[in-house]
Protein backbone atom coordinates (compact mmCIF):
# COMPACT_ATOMS: atom_id res chain seq x y z
CA UNK A 1 0.00 0.00 0.00
CA UNK A 2 1.16 3.69 -0.36
CA UNK A 3 0.32 6.95 0.12
CA UNK A 4 0.86 10.00 -1.98
CA UNK A 5 1.56 13.34 -0.31
CA UNK A 6 1.01 16.61 -2.16
CA UNK A 7 3.78 19.38 -0.93
CA UNK A 8 1.11 22.23 -2.13
CA UNK A 9 4.08 25.06 -0.58
CA UNK A 10 6.81 27.33 -3.03
CA UNK A 11 9.53 26.15 -0.71
CA UNK A 12 10.54 22.84 -1.46
CA UNK A 13 12.10 21.87 2.10
CA UNK A 14 9.98 24.42 4.37
CA UNK A 15 7.32 23.92 7.05
CA UNK A 16 5.18 22.15 5.62
CA UNK A 17 7.67 19.49 3.78
CA UNK A 18 8.09 19.17 7.68
CA UNK A 19 5.02 18.41 8.94
CA UNK A 20 4.21 15.92 5.88
CA UNK A 21 7.80 14.12 6.29
CA UNK A 22 6.26 13.89 9.80
CA UNK A 23 3.63 12.03 8.96
CA UNK A 24 5.09 10.08 6.06
CA UNK A 25 7.48 8.43 8.49
CA UNK A 26 4.86 7.53 10.78
CA UNK A 27 2.99 5.69 7.76
CA UNK A 28 6.21 3.66 6.91
CA UNK A 29 6.60 2.76 10.54
CA UNK A 30 3.42 0.97 9.99
CA UNK A 31 4.80 -0.55 6.69
CA UNK A 32 3.11 1.97 4.54
CA UNK A 33 4.97 3.00 1.42
CA UNK A 34 5.05 6.78 0.58
CA UNK A 35 5.89 9.48 -1.62
CA UNK A 36 5.99 13.11 -1.60
CA UNK A 37 5.33 15.55 -4.18
CA UNK A 38 6.22 18.76 -4.52
CA UNK A 39 3.79 21.34 -6.76
CA UNK A 40 6.78 24.00 -7.52
CA UNK A 41 7.12 27.30 -8.00
CA UNK A 42 6.01 27.79 -11.67
CA UNK A 43 2.78 29.31 -12.05
CA UNK A 44 -0.35 26.57 -12.19
CA UNK A 45 -2.95 26.96 -14.75
CA UNK A 46 -6.75 26.94 -13.24
CA UNK A 47 -9.54 25.81 -14.48
CA UNK A 48 -11.63 27.45 -17.07
CA UNK A 49 -14.96 25.36 -16.91
CA UNK A 50 -14.74 24.41 -19.94
CA UNK A 51 -16.14 21.05 -19.17
CA UNK A 52 -14.03 19.07 -21.97
CA UNK A 53 -12.89 16.71 -19.26
CA UNK A 54 -16.01 14.84 -19.23
CA UNK A 55 -15.31 13.98 -22.71
CA UNK A 56 -11.39 13.12 -22.71
CA UNK A 57 -11.81 11.97 -18.81
CA UNK A 58 -8.82 14.22 -18.14
CA UNK A 59 -8.34 18.14 -18.30
CA UNK A 60 -7.91 19.72 -21.07
CA UNK A 61 -4.66 21.24 -20.04
CA UNK A 62 -1.68 19.01 -20.72
CA UNK A 63 1.16 20.22 -18.32
CA UNK A 64 3.65 18.60 -16.35
CA UNK A 65 2.59 18.92 -12.78
CA UNK A 66 -1.03 17.57 -13.29
CA UNK A 67 -0.18 15.01 -14.98
CA UNK A 68 2.81 13.89 -13.00
CA UNK A 69 -0.15 13.84 -9.97
CA UNK A 70 -2.97 12.24 -11.70
CA UNK A 71 -0.30 9.48 -12.57
CA UNK A 72 0.56 9.13 -9.45
CA UNK A 73 -3.06 8.99 -8.04
CA UNK A 74 -3.70 5.60 -10.38
CA UNK A 75 -0.86 3.80 -8.13
CA UNK A 76 -1.69 5.17 -4.48
CA UNK A 77 -4.21 3.79 -1.81
CA UNK A 78 -4.38 7.31 0.24
CA UNK A 79 -3.65 11.05 -0.51
CA UNK A 80 -1.61 13.60 2.16
CA UNK A 81 -2.65 17.33 0.95
CA UNK A 82 -0.36 19.48 2.53
CA UNK A 83 -0.54 23.75 2.76
CA UNK A 84 0.82 26.75 4.02
CA UNK A 85 -1.80 29.27 4.65
CA UNK A 86 -2.09 32.27 2.45
CA UNK A 87 -4.62 35.03 4.03
CA UNK A 88 -6.83 31.92 5.75
CA UNK A 89 -6.58 29.43 2.87
CA UNK A 90 -4.85 27.22 0.80
CA UNK A 91 -1.84 28.57 -1.49
CA UNK A 92 -3.71 29.38 -4.82
CA UNK A 93 -1.45 27.46 -7.23
CA UNK A 94 -1.92 24.19 -4.99
CA UNK A 95 -6.20 25.05 -5.19
CA UNK A 96 -5.57 25.44 -9.10
CA UNK A 97 -4.02 22.47 -9.40
CA UNK A 98 -6.88 20.33 -7.22
CA UNK A 99 -9.71 22.13 -8.89
CA UNK A 100 -8.50 20.68 -12.23
CA UNK A 101 -7.56 17.65 -10.99
CA UNK A 102 -10.76 16.54 -8.36
CA UNK A 103 -13.04 17.79 -11.47
CA UNK A 104 -11.55 16.00 -13.95
CA UNK A 105 -9.99 13.09 -12.20
CA UNK A 106 -12.38 11.85 -9.48
CA UNK A 107 -12.89 8.28 -10.37
CA UNK A 108 -9.27 7.70 -9.58
CA UNK A 109 -9.56 9.51 -5.72
CA UNK A 110 -12.91 7.41 -4.88
CA UNK A 111 -12.83 5.65 -1.28
CA UNK A 112 -8.83 6.08 -0.82
CA UNK A 113 -8.81 7.81 2.73
CA UNK A 114 -7.70 11.40 2.66
CA UNK A 115 -6.28 13.98 4.91
CA UNK A 116 -5.20 17.56 4.95
CA UNK A 117 -2.81 19.39 6.43
CA UNK A 118 -2.42 23.37 7.22
CA UNK A 119 0.97 25.49 8.23
CA UNK A 120 0.69 28.53 9.65
CA UNK A 121 2.49 31.39 11.86
CA UNK A 122 -0.32 31.70 13.80
CA UNK A 123 -3.67 31.74 12.64
CA UNK A 124 -6.15 30.89 9.08
CA UNK A 125 -5.55 27.50 9.85
CA UNK A 126 -8.42 25.74 10.62
CA UNK A 127 -9.95 27.78 7.08
CA UNK A 128 -7.05 25.89 5.19
CA UNK A 129 -8.06 22.94 6.72
CA UNK A 130 -11.78 22.87 6.14
CA UNK A 131 -11.20 24.00 2.22
CA UNK A 132 -8.77 21.24 1.40
CA UNK A 133 -11.34 18.66 3.39
CA UNK A 134 -14.10 20.04 0.69
CA UNK A 135 -12.13 18.29 -1.66
CA UNK A 136 -12.34 14.97 -0.49
CA UNK A 137 -16.26 15.20 0.74
CA UNK A 138 -17.08 15.98 -2.50
CA UNK A 139 -15.25 12.61 -3.86
CA UNK A 140 -16.22 9.92 -1.60
CA UNK A 141 -13.22 10.11 0.28
CA UNK A 142 -12.97 9.08 4.11
CA UNK A 143 -11.55 11.62 5.87
CA UNK A 144 -8.87 10.82 8.29
CA UNK A 145 -8.63 12.55 11.60
CA UNK A 146 -6.34 12.67 14.13
CA UNK A 147 -5.53 13.55 17.63
CA UNK A 148 -6.45 17.39 16.76
CA UNK A 149 -6.99 19.25 13.74
CA UNK A 150 -4.60 18.96 11.62
CA UNK A 151 -2.20 21.74 11.60
CA UNK A 152 1.16 22.77 12.32
CA UNK A 153 3.00 26.26 13.38
CA UNK A 154 5.74 27.98 12.15
CA UNK A 155 6.68 30.97 10.10
CA UNK A 156 10.45 30.60 9.63
CA UNK A 157 11.75 27.83 8.12
CA UNK A 158 12.13 24.89 10.08
CA UNK A 159 10.32 26.36 12.81
CA UNK A 160 7.89 23.80 12.36
CA UNK A 161 10.06 21.28 13.98
CA UNK A 162 9.85 23.05 17.49
CA UNK A 163 5.67 22.46 17.91
CA UNK A 164 5.90 18.84 19.51
CA UNK A 165 2.07 18.93 19.85
CA UNK A 166 1.81 20.01 15.87
CA UNK A 167 4.23 16.87 15.29
CA UNK A 168 2.45 14.69 17.31
CA UNK A 169 -0.69 15.45 15.52
CA UNK A 170 0.99 14.59 12.32
CA UNK A 171 2.58 11.05 13.82
CA UNK A 172 -1.17 9.92 15.07
CA UNK A 173 -2.34 11.31 11.53
CA UNK A 174 -0.31 9.18 9.95
CA UNK A 175 -0.54 5.56 11.97
CA UNK A 176 -4.86 6.43 12.11
CA UNK A 177 -4.35 6.53 7.98
CA UNK A 178 -2.43 3.43 8.29
CA UNK A 179 -5.13 1.61 10.35
CA UNK A 180 -7.66 3.09 8.06
CA UNK A 181 -6.00 1.52 5.45
CA UNK A 182 -5.24 -2.03 6.51
CA UNK A 183 -8.80 -2.16 7.53
CA UNK A 184 -9.84 -1.24 3.73
CA UNK A 185 -7.36 -3.42 2.74
CA UNK A 186 -9.65 -6.58 4.01
CA UNK A 187 -12.37 -5.51 2.04
CA UNK A 188 -15.05 -7.31 4.05
CA UNK A 189 -17.63 -5.23 2.93
CA UNK A 190 -18.04 -3.60 -0.97
CA UNK A 191 -17.94 -0.29 -2.16
CA UNK A 192 -21.36 1.30 -1.37
CA UNK A 193 -23.58 1.22 -4.32
CA UNK A 194 -24.25 4.67 -5.89
CA UNK A 195 -27.51 5.71 -6.83
CA UNK A 196 -27.30 7.78 -10.25
CA UNK A 197 -26.30 11.55 -9.66
CA UNK A 198 -29.02 14.41 -8.90
CA UNK A 199 -28.25 17.76 -9.70
CA UNK A 200 -30.55 20.01 -8.79
CA UNK A 201 -30.76 23.80 -10.23
CA UNK A 202 -32.01 26.95 -8.60
CA UNK A 203 -32.48 29.06 -11.62
CA UNK A 204 -34.46 28.10 -14.29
Amino acid sequence: MKVLLINGSPHNNGNTYIALSEVAKSLQTCGIDTEIVHIGTKAVQGCIACYRCRELKRCVFNDTLYNKVREKLEATDGLVIGSPVYYAGPNGSLCALLDRLFYSSSHLLQYKPAAAVAVCRRGGASATFDRLNKYFTISHMPVVSSQYWNSVHGRLPGEAAQDEEGLQTMRTLGRNMAWMLKNLKRGEEPIPEQEPQMFTNFIR
